[in-house]
């Protein structure tokens, strides 16, 4: 699937180029110069124990938060400050933590939204709901629904998304947040409240993905199997700064990470 959000990074550039992030509430640094650079294709983890800024890394830039200082570059422009429908209409999208579906409507329904962020029909044409407006509605709804058909969600199409197992919302999400065609994806503990099995499955649709969309990656997560598992690199945050950053293998031997998850003197 050909993704038309933007071009390939000039010159072999970042894909997602931060530099000096920092961000502040009101006397609290929650993130201090933050830096990470992201090339096309990768699948990169971000990992940390709670409360380290991960997820306000997300916020940043994603447009949640704006930077107190520094900057995010995305395929070579700035992104630093725009507001979060811009940043998703230059291709960056991401789940949460919490699963936020909209729970009392369909699963076809959650998909469709997404959709409607390609929708070429006027204002106008939804009040009159006119032959432009049918046929369009028409289109989005095909789409989203051989959209659903890759993810194996089409026999629950019409399952309110609330009435859905754990892992089937979650896999939901991520198709909703593909539907809007991305160039990078950003996961937020996407295994969060999974079951073992779930786990596997998840890992398996995030390679998946991956290949089939020629996504950039980048994941927040707790559960060291998935970012063992299927990240090249990592970098690893403790009390809003970055304190490693290597290979799987590297990360896992490494006594600033171990001392940030277990305490001083863990053996």
């Amino acid at each position: 699937m050909a993704n038309s959000n933007g071009s390939a990074p000039p010159n072999g550039a970042a894909i997602l180029d931060i530099q000096g992030l920092t961000r502040f509430f009101g006397g609290l640094r929650a993130v201090n110069d933050f830096s990470l650079t992201i090339h096309q294709g990768e699948l990169i983890g971000l990992i940390g124990p709670n409360g380290a800024g991960k997820t306000t890394v997300f916020n940043l830039i994603t447009g949640l938060y704006t930077p107190s200082s520094g900057d995010i570059r995305f395929l070579g422009q700035s992104i630093a400050g725009l507001e979060p429908f811009e940043i998703t209409q230059r291709g960056i999208a991401r789940t949460f933590q919490n699963i936020r579906l909209f729970p009392n409507l369909t699963v076809l329904d959650n998909v469709r939204i997404a959709y409607h962020f390609h929708a070429g029909y006027t204002l106008f044409d939804a009040i009159l709901r006119n032959r432009s407006f049918d046929r369009q509605e028409k289109e989005l709804t095909e789409r989203a629904q051989d959209f659903l058909a890759i993810f194996k969600l089409e026999r629950v199409q019409d399952e309110l998304a609330v009435n859905l197992p754990y892992g089937e919302q979650r896999r939901v999400e991520i198709a909703r947040a593909l539907a809007s065609n991305p160039r990078l994806l950003l996961l937020d503990e996407p295994a969060a409240g999974m079951n073992p099995n779930e786990i596997l499955n998840l890992m398996e649709l995030i390679g998946f993905i991956r290949e089939r969309f020629d996504l950039t990656i980048l994941l927040i997560e707790h559960q060291m199997r998935v970012v063992m598992g299927i990240c090249e690199r990592i970098t690893v945050m403790d009390f809003g700064e970055v304190i490693a950053r290597g290979t799987p293998s590297e990360i896992q031997n490494n006594e600033r990470v171990i001392e940030a998850y277990l305490g001083r003197g863990a053996n």
